[in-house]
């Protein structure tokens, strides 16, 4: 058998799958398939090394899940790429015992997931994916990465997602003093001098930011704003019971029901996936009210603003910015002057230009969405025969807990049993208590009538 590299001119030996993209997601996959003998595996990523929301790494920010939420445990906790044989391979485990805290700091899991990408030897860095083709005479797809060919029978996309910037700040949108929360910690120092700040956006990055701001500026007489289209601050849905809808049997459950009804379920499970943490609104409520010990509310710079949609932004005729508003509730309209904003508006998956050569080989739902199975695997068309696979590309098909990390191996391990073509990695085939949908009731069989008229005289 040759190489899957092989250099010498021969025909090379496809992987059985190569992952593009090494965030979390597929570096689970990368982490389950180090152990997996009878798959082989190879991830490409752009980037020279791991690296995850380096923007939003901000002193004391939390992860949202336990730590158990990580690349491999919920899988298989025997695994040695584990968040807990990181700790002891760090000499961290009795601190970690002793810290009693369920969630990890973010800068740990962040390291954590270096840790792992540095040491796997199915992940490669510094290797851009350009694109990817089907090569219909070998039945494999041919991916072009950093002027080499790889090939591949099964291919699994994990590129992430990118910031979404709201059509109302198209004017905006190469302003210096305007920039997306994903770039918050790197891009902090052009708020430097802004005497009136803007946070945009209500969910956790943004809760994040507005905190981290009032922190940086208290007492310098800098204003700090929250403007977020939500009518209320309502803190993420994190009760034991509301949290199975981050299970496996509740993904089923969504990509059961008619595209229509999952199009408008999503937006309304906001509060599942898009809300701040109740810890993090604590934080903000306690800095203030430590803020104005002996003084009045109104003496603080701050305003916080819900039920507040942003409707057109632009530069401001002497300067500075404006952004016209609206008040969701009363309709009012007002024009809010700013030095500065953050947008902490969130991201979508988008569709990567590398598949641009296979893209009418798939078969595309009517929104121009991935149309996506169980396994995560792509419709495509008949000619195009090798698993297309994705990850956190399908919210519209699979539900709130499509960008959760703590389904994140739980997913990996279903690619790598499809890829397989067997059971590598067993799952259970219950995990939650609640009944998303009722079971249809047993046919009644009633007797005929000739037959109730006999019994009935057999009982006189």
């Amino acid at each position: 058998m040759t190489s899957h590299d092989d250099t010498t001119g021969r025909q090379p030996e496809p992987y059985d799958l190569i992952g593009v993209g090494i965030g979390p997601f597929n570096l689970s996959l990368a982490a389950l398939a180090d152990r997996a003998d009878t798959v082989s595996a190879l991830f490409l990523d752009a980037r020279s090394e791991f690296r995850w929301h380096p923007g939003m790494l901000v002193d004391g920010a939390r992860m949202q899940v336990p730590f158990l939420a990580d690349l491999v445990s919920l899988v298989d906790p025997t695994n040695p790429w584990s968040f807990l044989n990181y700790l002891r391979e760090q000499q961290r485990l009795f601190p970690f015992y002793f810290s009693e805290r369920f969630q990890l700091p973010r800068r740990e899991y962040e390291h954590y997931c270096r840790w792992a990408a540095d040491r796997l030897p199915n992940c490669r860095f510094d290797s851009p994916v350009d694109a990817v083709q089907w090569d219909a005479a070998r039945q494999c797809y041919r991916v072009h990465a950093a002027g080499r060919v790889h090939l591949a029978r099964n291919l699994v996309l994990g590129v992430g997602t990118e910031p979404v910037r709201p059509e109302a700040f198209a004017a905006l949108r190469h302003h210096p003093a305007v920039l997306h929360s994903a770039d918050y910690l790197t891009e902090r120092q052009r708020l430097r001098g802004a005497r009136d700040i803007t946070v945009v956006g209500s969910g956790q990055s943004g809760a994040e930011v507005f905190l981290d701001l009032l922190r940086r500026h208290a007492g310098v007489g800098t204003r700090v704003r929250w403007l977020t289209r939500t009518r209320a601050l309502a803190p993420m849905e994190y009760s034991k019971l509301g949290l199975e809808q981050f299970t496996p049997d509740y993904t089923r459950y969504f990509h059961g029901l008619p595209e229509p009804v999952r199009d408008a379920l999503v937006p309304a499970q906001w509060q599942l996936h898009k809300a701040a943490s109740a810890e993090t609104l604590a934080e903000i409520h306690d800095h203030l009210y430590e803020r104005t010990v002996g003084r009045p509310i109104d003496a603080e710079p701050v305003e916080i603003l819900p039920g507040t949609a942003v409707t057109e932004a632009g530069p401001g005729p002497r300067g500075g910015l404006e952004l016209r508003c609206r008040h969701t509730d009363s309709g009012r309209r007002h024009l809010v002057r700013t030095d500065a904003v953050v947008l902490a508006t969130g991201y979508r998956a988008v569709r990567p230009a590398l598949i641009d050569p296979i893209a009418g080989l798939i078969d595309w739902d009517a929104q121009g969405r991935y149309r996506v199975d169980l396994d995560h695997r792509v419709a495509t068309r008949p000619e195009l025969t090798g698993g297309l696979y994705v990850q956190n590309a399908e919210l519209h098909t699979h539900g709130v807990g499509t960008p959760d990390l703590g389904l994140g191996a739980h997913r990996a391990a279903v690619i790598l049993n499809a890829v397989a073509g067997k059971t590598l990695h067993p799952l259970p085939h219950r995990t939650a208590w609640t009944t998303f949908a009722p079971e249809p009731a047993p046919a009644q069989v009633l007797p005929r009538p000739q037959e109730g008229n006999e019994r009935a005289a057999a009982g006189r």
